[in-house]
């Protein structure tokens, strides 16, 4: 199926880098397209990849035109329209989606899969991170940085496999798991999936890739068979006597055959309290050490946009990659926990015309939640713009105080809002916005 040479169309995003890394490292020679430079592409190239900006067929290099020698990686994100990639299907290449070249992969590794709406990326970095600690041997496909691994892939044995199973576009269905778990199954992606039921028959076909229920972790609530975790007596692995101590989480796991008293966890929100359970789960179900997991969750530092502190003084600045209503309102609440008198400034970049067209009034509602909103445009991503839908549409919607800025006077709007809490949210160019904040409230040396 891979040829020598690999030509990757949006060689850039995180999944498609983490792919391109794996293939360098094998030996493969490594060229890509994406449409910005960014710290990702300059990483590939610095370890060998050849990487360029411009979308015109003149731009492939001259030894990627070699049907015979080249197999090309595509992205769903790239739009069906891409020069170049009209370019390799009219000449007859082998020209595969990213998830189908990362299905066959796990054909020959014994995988663990991490799936669900929210939750993958934390989750599936926790898992790595615990297995590892453990001494497991792995390679891992994440879909965020672990601040842990300074990278969002890991290659040091074919042990084990650790992989974010993405439901956009379907694309878990190409995995071959031995072990899995799903987190979440919010209503997202409706471009592809067009109602909840759709979503919902796809999640269960992607649990159905592991027959052995036993070896399926499932959320408590969720309409899959497996075995359930949560915070209820009811669920199957659960977390007990839950407790903030020195702006921790301390908690207690249970499951049939293991109790783990006084777990600590270094992440805020409840929601990451579920990802570290699950994650417990499935590395004490490939053999990892019960003593050697409570060491490592206490040394897992999370991954970059999940959570992240910034900084503490003169404000906490807070940026995460939330981007549906749910996961808004898991930032919401963890905040209101752990800083609970604290004024909160949302700042928030809508993801998606179709996205805000779908759920306008459910994030119209979870952004109400904070003292006061600054809406940017909407990041339009891999779409063209919906008549109708801007940002003004959530604005129209919400109950609290809230504006809509440009990203030019954001630093300055942040710091006029008096906030003691910042959370920055969005999975677009967004994050591009943080350290101009911080510098900012840094000079600026505003005291709430």
């Amino acid at each position: 199926m891979i040829k020598q040479q690999l030509y990757f169309l949006g060689i850039g995003g995180i999944g498609m880098s983490a792919l391109a890394q794996y293939f360098i490292q094998q030996g493969h020679e490594v060229y890509g397209y994406d449409r910005i430079e960014t710290e990702i592409t300059d990483k590939l190239i610095q370890i060998g990849a050849k990487v360029h900006t411009d979308d015109r067929v003149d731009r492939i290099p001259p030894v990627c035109k070699k049907k015979a020698n080249t197999t090309v990686v595509f992205t769903p994100a790239i739009p069906q329209n891409s020069p170049q990639l009209e370019f390799f299907k009219a000449n007859g290449f082998n020209v595969f989606k990213r998830s189908e070249v990362l299905g066959e992969l796990s054909k020959d590794l014994h995988c663990i899969a991490v799936g669900g709406t929210h939750g993958k990326t934390t989750t599936s970095s926790i898992l790595a991170h615990l297995l590892r600690e453990s001494g497991k041997k792995i390679t891992a496909f994440l879909g965020g940085i672990s601040s842990n691994f300074g990278s969002n892939f890991i290659c040091e044995g074919n042990e084990y496999m650790v992989v974010e199973a993405d439901e956009f576009d379907r694309s878990f269905l190409t995995l071959h798991p031995n072990i899995l778990c799903i987190t979440s199954m919010d209503a997202d992606h409706l471009d592809i999936y067009q109602n909840v039921e759709n979503l919902e028959a796809s999640f269960q076909s992607f649990a159905a890739l592991v027959s052995n229920p036993n070896l399926r972790w499932i959320r408590e609530g969720l309409n899959v068979s497996g075995v359930t975790f949560g915070t209820s007596k009811q669920a199957e692995v659960r977390v007990e006597h839950i407790r903030i101590e020195k702006g921790h989480y301390v908690f207690d796991f249970h499951s049939k055959d293991q109790i783990l008293k006084d777990i600590q966890l270094c992440l805020s929100g409840e929601h990451n309290l579920m990802n570290a359970t699950v994650a417990i789960a499935m590395a004490l179900s490939v053999g990892c050490d019960p003593k050697s997991i409570g060491i490592a969750l206490q040394r897992f530092r999370g991954v970059e946009r999940r959570f992240s502190v910034r900084i503490e003084e003169p404000t906490v600045v807070i940026d995460d990659y939330a981007h549906h209503p749910t996961e808004i309102n898991q930032m919401a609440d963890a905040v209101k926990q752990f800083y609970p008198s604290a004024k909160r400034l949302a700042v928030f970049q809508p993801h998606l015309f179709s996205r805000t067209r779908d759920f306008c009034e459910e994030f119209a509602e979870s952004l109400s939640q904070f003292d006061h909103t600054i809406l940017l445009d909407i990041y339009p991503a891999r779409e063209l713009p919906i008549p109708g839908i801007t940002s003004q549409s959530i604005l129209k919607m919400m109950s609290g105080s809230v504006e809509i800025v440009s990203k030019s006077q954001l630093p300055e709007k942040v710091a006029d809002a008096g906030a003691e809490v910042v959370v920055i949210m969005g999975a677009g160019d967004i994050a591009d916005e943080v350290q101009p904040i911080v510098e900012h409230l840094k000079r600026t040396s505003y005291v709430g």
